[in-house]
């Protein structure tokens, strides 16, 4: 994993900068507003024209990122950095100034906006939520040193409010450096473009193995949207337990299931009433009944964790579930080369390669890993016509759907416990019911913590495991294709849909809408509980808290003691910052939102409390300074990166950054209303007031989560989205009953 955690780091060097800039400008414009003799509004003007800024390029910075990349726009964010600072350090008056933050409220947008999407699309399931608190412990850390740095020159006769501004372009430069020379492109963007080649090594990079084929095919599962996706039960076998040649001697009801490697395949026997995850899906749990306005979706998500064994932050889980499958790898005539999906295999293959891209040195000639080239072998080996019977026989004969290259019984899951497979169905015996090729994401399931990984014996049919499924169509499944009746899976190339890129349409699809209220309404309520507009106006709250009472004896003035005390609030954060990471694929999102809100409620009461009754200037000086440090330091745990983590999360592949688009401009509008809003409501309300009005946000927010937000600890990315369109019909279901 060192691959992804560097890239992780590197990455998060964009939040860094802009925690800079935020305390930056916290600092600078007291000098500002006395140098330039401003007036209220253009104070707020100067702080809000970088929020203005992000705010802009939000708008389009989604879908350029769905069609130029996640790379680029990064680098396009490192030079806007690199520019405002220049322009900072120059500016000769406030029109200039607010050009320069303006430039820089792009860089910052595009940061904010595309590292979590990053992050999530090149970190292995298991770490995920650590990795992507790294922007946030990044940013923290870019506002503790500039905070030092602001308070040394405020110590100097005449502090350069300019030079304070100009730093960043320092910085800024190593930001461009890494993302020219270090930072790879996203796997996922490269596969939803048809570049397999490209994103396999960059996989293999960040892996730091040969053998990526599972997650290879699972990135391209990712690329679909909606669809018919049903939740079934399944008793999991050994394949060899049935002899080739001898499929129909076997119950009608029994299916092969192939799985992401060569020679990889099980048995699997159709089951009911033994899945949490389909009890949770067919009648909710106790809570639901109990508690009619929660989404059907936290239930089912819950129905995963609640069985789930504990692991060590980032500990794989890989040892623990599935345990029984390295033993049920179908061994029956294994290949005695490891061919890969590639341009060397495809030159090896020669005529029998049927595709329009062969024969061309491109990432068009890689054959996409649900394209298997036994459909080649099937029309040679099969006598016509070939039921779907001898079709299973000889597929399995042939090893499975997708060429691994790796050897047999290497790593196959897909992370957090989830295996991927597929399997043929024959039509319904009424001919209703369509057959045809399907995806499946396994879960095993049915046995308590302490038992996972033990097998599951049924007697007389050996060792089993028992699995919940999402079985769906595949991505690149063509119904122009299948309708031609041809031997083998009907999918097409990725490179053939890269073209369509970004859809606006795909935003109506129910698991998308579902998903969009949940990242918009977070974001919301996190802008809300205030968190930016009182970081944005810390030395003047403490300031009028009284907190130059506590450090007037050692002859530090007012203005100095402010910017030492925000420094080192946000130094505090950093090791809170640090057990949020350890927590974060531990306890998970939701619990930790769920636990750190009330302390953020709990604060903030004492605060208002603090600004009603007098306690004598040393001690108000002390509570307001208190509260507000565990405020801070509360939130970066959880309310701070947790709304970041789960929209880059949550939302399928070809969208995501239309999707992280949306959620991002809500965040910046909301941003900049906080922002505007707060000195006239310190001015009208008292601190007290505005302490009182975030209080009673922070209780919406948490009844928020309890009811909407579900648990997205270690389940892949397209699990997650293929959860949220199950989600949206069950929630869809509730309201009709």
């Amino acid at each position: 994993m060192k691959g992804a955690v560097l890239v992780a780091i590197a990455a998060s060097i964009g939040n860094f900068l802009q925690g800079w800039d935020n305390a930056t400008i916290a600092g600078a414009i007291v000098y500002i507003k006395k140098d330039l003799a401003l007036q209220t509004t253009m104070e707020g003007l100067v702080v809000a024209m970088s929020l203005i800024g992000a705010t802009v390029i939000t708008t389009c910075s989604g879908p350029i990122a769905d069609w130029l990349g996640r790379r680029p726009m990064m680098i396009i964010s490192s030079v806007l950095y690199f520019l405002g600072g220049l322009v900072m350090l120059w500016s000769p008056n406030v029109y200039v100034l607010c050009l320069a933050r303006l430039l820089d409220g792009f860089g910052i947008g595009l940061a904010v906006t595309l590292v979590p999407v990053y992050i999530s699309e090149t970190a292995p399931s298991e770490i995920r939520g650590s990795l992507n608190t790294l922007p946030q412990f990044s940013g923290s850390g870019g506002m503790f040193l500039s905070y030092c740095m602001v308070f040394g020159m405020s110590l100097s006769p005449a502090p350069s409010w300019r030079l304070m501004l100009g730093v960043l372009s320092i910085p800024s430069l190593l930001y461009f450096a890494l993302t020219i020379f270090f930072l790879p492109e996203s796997p996922r963007w490269l596969v939803s473009k048809g570049r397999m080649l490209e994103a396999k090594k960059v996989l293999q990079r960040l892996r730091g193995r040969e053998d990526v084929s599972g997650e290879m095919a699972l990135l391209v599962e990712g690329l679909g949207i909606g669809g018919d996706t049903s939740i079934e039960e399944y008793i999991i076998g050994p394949a060899d337990e049935v002899a080739d040649g001898h499929e129909h001697a076997t119950e009608k009801d029994k299916i092969r299931l192939y799985g992401s490697q060569a020679g990889l395949s099980w048995l699997a026997k159709p089951v009911t009433g033994q899945s949490s995850i389909g009890l949770a899906s067919r009648h909710g749990s106790i809570i639901n009944q109990s508690m009619p306005l929660m989404d059907p979706l936290v239930t089912l998500f819950g129905s995963i964790h609640e069985k789930l064994p504990e692991t060590g932050a980032g500990g794989s889980m890989r040892s623990t579930l599935f345990p029984n499958f390295g033993s049920m790898f179908s061994t029956a005539e294994p290949h005695a080369k490891n061919e890969q999906w590639d341009e060397e295999s495809l030159q090896r293959e020669g005529e029998d390669y049927m595709s329009d891209a062969a024969g061309g040195d491109s990432d068009d000639n890689l054959h996409s890993p649900l394209i298997s080239r036994q459909t080649t072998s099937l029309e040679k080996d099969l006598p016509p016509p070939p039921s779907h019977g001898s079709i299973l026989g000889s597929m399995r004969r042939h090893s499975s759907l997708m060429q691994g290259s790796g050897e047999q019984g290497g790593s196959t899951g897909i992370g957090g416990g989830w295996q991927l497979a597929w399997k043929w169905t024959d039509k319904g015996e009424d001919g209703k019911q369509q057959g045809g090729f399907k995806r499946i994401y396994l879960h095993e399931e049915g046995v308590s913590a302490s038992r996972r990984g033990s097998i599951v014996s049924i007697p007389g049919e050996g060792e089993f495991v028992q699995a919940a499924a999402l079985v769906s169509q595949p991505a690149l499944y063509s119904k122009e294709l299948i309708d031609g009746h041809p031997v083998g899976p009907a999918m097409v190339h990725p490179s053939e849909t890269a073209s369509k890129g970004p859809s606006w349409k795909a935003l109506l699809e129910p698991g998308v809408k579902h998903a969009l209220v949940v990242g918009v309404g977070i974001q919301i309520l996190q802008q809300f509980s205030g968190i930016n507009g009182v970081l944005y106006y810390t030395p003047q709250i403490l300031e009028e808290a009284g907190v130059e009472v506590l450090l007037s004896d050692i002859g530090i003035g007012s203005e100095s003691a402010s910017f030492l005390i925000s420094a080192f609030t946000t130094f505090l954060m950093l090791p809170c910052i640090g057990v949020a990471m350890k927590l974060m694929d531990v306890s998970g999102r939701r619990q930790l939102l769920l636990t750190t809100i009330p302390v953020l409620i709990v604060s903030l009461i004492i605060l208002v409390i603090g600004s009603l009754v007098n306690f004598g200037n040393v001690a108000h000086a002390a509570i307001s300074t208190v509260c507000v440090v565990v405020y801070f330091c509360c939130f970066v745990m959880g309310y701070g990166p947790i709304p970041n983590i789960l929209c880059s999360e949550i939302f399928p592949t070809r969208v995501r950054g239309l999707c992280i688009a949306i959620c991002a401009l809500v965040f910046w509008i909301g941003d900049i209303i906080i922002t505007y809003s707060l000195p006239v409501m310190l001015g009208s309300l008292g601190l007290g007031g505005v302490f009182a009005i975030y209080a009673v946000v922070c209780f919406i927010s948490w009844i928020f989560v309890f009811l909407k937000v579900p648990e997205t600890k270690g389940m892949p990315l397209e699990v997650i989205s293929e959860f949220f369109s199950v989600g949206a019909k069950q929630a869809a279901s509730a309201k009709n009953e």
